[in-house]
């Protein structure tokens, strides 16, 4: 059969089907649609249960030969299954030997339906279990207890720790580390929980989420743990890592990869040295600043920096101590072109995928369990970075240009 005389084959059945719905007059509302369609499926899927037991046993009903006299059909089990049209209930045929293994409604299945997915979808933005279960209900006639969502959402569990172990390359020129606050229930009291991200840029210019770690207080231990975890996982050498101001991270990266340059996010440390500054006076001190990183080199960046302190230091003294103070992991990018500066000075590379992270706190106040949190930010980075397959812009402009910085070291 040609595919044009399959379309209309198609499109017969088709025909016959809306022709099945609307006979009796009785459609007058989407309702009543959406009822037809269920009662319509029902006795499509019957039809093909009976189709692939005829092809079991090679005979119609009550076709009797002496071929077919050893085994032949034996009667029906009701069974009710979940579909996308609500539950149906079918009469699943039996064979007297027992070997019909029918493939359109398998054994011990209860479910033919995506609702698995779509399950899992819900909870990666963060829908809490019992509004996916009143949302199975409302659209599919059937109840999901909490316990079946929990379970359901386990079957990834697997699926992440592998993701979690995964092997990764030895040299990453780019690795951005940022958090995101998430109110988590543990010991039936509810605190703050830090979800810090790790995003690297691989040699071939991919971005790639390496790893997500649920912490409470960040200190150079835990950072230790972190950093040891990136190496066992293949990590050897990282050349700029770009982080906010996170507590015991510059001392932990100077330990685990000595050779790294900590780059603090510039972004981060511009908003929090205007957060205390009058509304009136807020574009002329964040042109001043703009106009230390933006410096053509780290001389003339620092100079900048004293005289920024001078001039502002009457109305607010304390304004620019962490400038002073993290100098150090704050000039690093002075060395590269701009291209490069705009990838290190700002954890923005990362930005897109916390708005992301961001939208489930909005759809999910509190969050059960330590672990419930990580089952949903997997799912949630597993879904936005789906497309992650194109090089970072200009990259082998960028690649070039760390390989002359670093002699020929990636």
């Amino acid at each position: 059969m040609s595919e044009k005389e399959k379309q209309l084959v198609e499109e017969e059945a088709m025909n016959k089907l809306v022709k099945e719905i609307l006979k009796n007059g009785d459609v007058k509302t989407v309702f009543d649609v959406e009822t037809k369609l269920k009662q319509s499926f029902g006795k499509v899927i019957q039809s093909m249960l009976e189709e692939e037991m005829k092809e079991h046993l090679g005979h119609e009903k009550y076709e009797y030969t002496k071929e077919n006299k050893d085994n032949y059909r034996n009667g029906t089990t009701s069974k009710k299954v979940k579909s996308n049209f609500g539950e149906i209930e079918l009469n699943v045929p039996r064979d007297r030997k027992g070997e019909f293994e029918p493939i359109i409604v398998p054994k011990h299945s209860r479910d033919i339906s995506n609702i698995e997915n779509q399950i899992i979808n819900l909870y990666s933005i963060g829908t809490s279990t019992r509004e996916i279960s009143e949302y199975i209900e409302e659209m599919y006639g059937f109840s999901v207890s909490a316990e079946m969502v929990s379970n359901i959402t386990d079957k990834i569990i697997p699926e992440m720790e592998e993701w979690k172990s995964r092997r990764l390359e030895e040299i990453y020129p780019f690795i951005y580390i940022d958090a995101i606050h998430f109110n988590v229930k543990e010991n039936g009291v509810i605190g703050k929980k830090a979800a810090y991200v790790a995003m690297g840029i691989s040699i071939n210019g991919i971005k790639e989420v390496l790893g997500i770690y649920i912490g409470e207080n960040e200190s150079s231990k835990f950072w230790m743990t972190v950093f040891n975890n990136l190496k066992n996982r293949g990590i050897k050498d990282i050349l700029i890592l770009s982080s906010d101001g996170l507590t015991g991270i510059k001392e932990a990266i100077a330990v685990a990869f000595p050779k790294t340059e900590h780059q603090t996010c510039i972004v981060h440390l511009t908003r929090n040295t205007l957060k205390y500054v009058s509304h009136k006076d807020k574009y002329k001190f964040a042109q001043d600043l703009k106009a230390i990183y933006t410096a053509s080199d780290e001389e003339i960046g620092k100079k900048l920096m004293y005289e920024v302190a001078e001039r502002w230091k009457s109305k607010y003294p304390t304004a620019m101590d962490r400038w002073e103070e993290n100098w150090g992991i704050i000039s690093p990018f002075f060395k590269f072109s701009q291209k490069i500066r705009k990838m290190i000075y700002t954890t923005n590379s990362i930005e897109s995928l916390n708005s992301s992270y961001r939208r489930l706190n909005k759809a999910r106040n509190v969050y059960p369990t330590k672990e419930s949190l990580m089952k949903v930010l997997y799912l949630s980075t597993r879904k936005a970075t789906k497309n992650w397959t194109s090089k970072v812009p200009g990259w082998g402009e960028v690649l070039r240009e760390l390989e002359i910085t670093y002699k020929g070291g990636i």
